[in-house]
């Protein structure tokens, strides 16, 4: 029988000399290109808020490539990192055996990458540009909305504040005017302001305290300034501030006032509960994110001039093409995408309505009714005019006014068709935005093109792929830094590694990540590592084809 032969397990063996970390990191791992990657990018911006003095501080470039690397590996607590710090291989490699503690690492992430970390991105996507992965001409625009760290308990609503504030100011109002009544304060001397506030209350109380011996007040008086003094003025002061606080918005957080209830697509309870989030948007290239940003609007249509505005601002160019889905579709985004020279490839609400044959086959609706622009009037399916009564303006909720134009049947009784035709019971009236429905025509004509149909097939797979993989394989579904300007940090992380992600997986399918690593530590060592961006790989050529 054969000897068994077990290995040695001596963890106490000695070594003849100490291993290097660098031999146990694979040549091919997603952490080389992370530690490439940032060395090649201009940081400048983030050492400015290093003030210097004192203790030594953690090599800025270091902290960002293990904050990269953690986001990469879908790791988001600061103590968790920590820990990986202390036994994981990879993460070792990359801080150089540095220990930063969770309160350093959140404090570099919190705090130093306000500055600067738009930078850093820009310059990412630039490498990716300049490497073939995106050429920037197109973006597929898309939205969605993740949860805040907020308590989801701990909501304000507009119309409850509006509603108690009236309530109170007008309780208040009725005590004060008939206290000054019943000890004959005239009005004239204590004008009145249309609204009543927190300041004014304050003011006539103290005018009454000071005009009517506190002995001459009934008790019920009495009660009823101190309730004035003590709830009635903080609770009208505080409904003031929550108000400011929510601006344009119709609710928020206390735990977090820039997030906005909104309804989520992760309903663990099934039953429509609106939760404290960001409405978060990103445009896509070869699922390549290009740009990002945060909104507090729960609904689409509104983000998308700012945000291509934000784009033109991050590159200095505007992309030629932009694709998005039907809650981009309105008469101000098209206005805009029009007259600054996109094409866009931008449905509206309708558009795979229109598209049945059921749709094209009904007589009564408004867009299937003849029109004569020359004499503007419509035709019903009974041969009646519906002609031209007046024009109305409509604002939106950013303010864009639209303008519709209003017909209206001459004669409706007796028609046999007016039950099927409305069932208003005088003439029938409609509305008609022609400037809309213009628009409408041409992104029809767009949408149903060649090169429409292969954006419209190559939409579903950019950005709600790329959502896909951030929220649920990345398991990105909840945010764990507060306000506007954390929510747009961490999900910048989240963003900026899934790109180098994405530029690993390319690179490891091919022979150019060799290359491109033995020609970076080539330029390191030739003091040429402060070059901004990567230069583009004769051999590249071939692999971005």
């Amino acid at each position: 029988m054969a000897k068994l032969a077990i290995k040695s397990d001596n963890r106490k063996q000695n070594l003849l000399l100490p291993p290097s970390l660098d031999e146990l990191v694979p040549e091919n791992h997603m952490v080389r290109v992370v530690d490439e990657v940032i060395d090649r990018l201009d940081i400048s911006e983030i050492l400015s808020t290093y003030s210097g003095g004192g203790n030594s501080a953690f090599n800025p470039a270091m902290m960002l490539k293990v904050l990269v690397f953690a986001y990469l590996s879908n790791v988001y607590s600061t103590r968790r990192i920590e820990e990986l710090l202390k036994r994981d291989i990879y993460f070792m490699w990359l801080s150089g055996m540095a220990r930063p503690n969770y309160r350093t690492i959140n404090f570099y992430r919190g705090k130093r990458l306000k500055e600067g970390f738009d930078s850093v991105f820009t310059q990412v996507v630039q490498l990716l540009h300049d490497e073939g992965f995106v050429s920037l001409k197109v973006q597929y625009i898309d939205g969605t909305k993740v949860e805040s760290v907020a308590n989801k308990y701990t909501f304000v609503w507009r119309g409850s504040v509006e509603k108690n504030d009236a309530k109170l100011k007008a309780k208040t109002e009725a005590l004060l005017s008939q206290i000054e009544r019943n000890h004959v304060i005239e009005t004239e001397e204590n004008p009145v302001t249309e609204e009543l506030s927190a300041e004014e209350v304050a003011r006539r109380v103290e005018r009454i305290k000071a005009k009517v011996d506190a002995d001459t007040l009934s008790k019920e008086e009495r009660k009823a300034i101190r309730e004035m003094e003590k709830d009635a003025v903080p609770r009208m002061k505080r409904y003031k501030e929550q108000l400011a606080t929510m601006g344009a918005r119709n609710s928020y957080s206390k735990t977090d006032p820039d997030a906005t209830f909104m309804r989520m697509k992760e309903d663990a309870m099934l039953n429509g509960q609106l939760k404290p989030g960001y409405n978060i948007q990103i445009s896509t290239e070869n699922q390549f994110i290009t740009n990002f940003g945060i909104y507090q609007r729960p609904t689409d249509t509104l983000t998308l001039i700012n945000y291509l505005e934000s784009f033109k601002a991050r590159y200095g160019v505007q992309s030629q093409e932009i694709v998005a889905d039907s809650g981009y579709g309105s008469e101000e985004n098209y206005e805009y995408l029009f007259s600054n020279g996109m094409v866009p490839y931008v449905k509206y609400n309708m558009f795979h309505v229109e598209q049945r044959r059921k749709y094209h086959n009904d007589p009564f609706r408004v867009a299937n009714l003849f029109y004569n622009p020359q004499e503007d009037f419509y035709v019903c399916p009974m041969g009646q005019r519906m002609r031209f009564i007046r024009q109305e303006n409509r604002y939106t909720a950013s303010g864009y006014r639209q303008t519709v134009s209003i017909y209206r049947a001459t004669r409706c009784e007796g028609c046999p068709l007016r039950g099927q035709c409305h069932k208003s019971k005088r003439n029938r009236q409609i509305e008609v935005n022609h400037t809309l429905d213009d628009y409408k025509a041409k992104a029809r004509e767009l949408l149903t093109s060649e090169q429409g149909l292969r954006h419209r097939s190559n939409r579903p797979i950019e950005p709600e792929a790329v959502f896909g993989q951030i929220k649920e394989c990345g398991k990105f579904r909840r945010l764990r830094m507060k306000g506007l300007t954390g929510a747009k940090i961490e999900f910048g992380l989240k963003a900026l590694a899934h790109n180098l992600r994405k530029l690993a997986q390319a690179w490891a399918k091919s022979s150019f990540l060799q290359l491109f690593l033995t020609e970076s530590n080539q330029q390191i060592n030739s003091k040429t590592a402060n070059k901004p961006i990567l230069s583009k790989s004769p051999q590249f050529d071939s692999i971005a084809a």
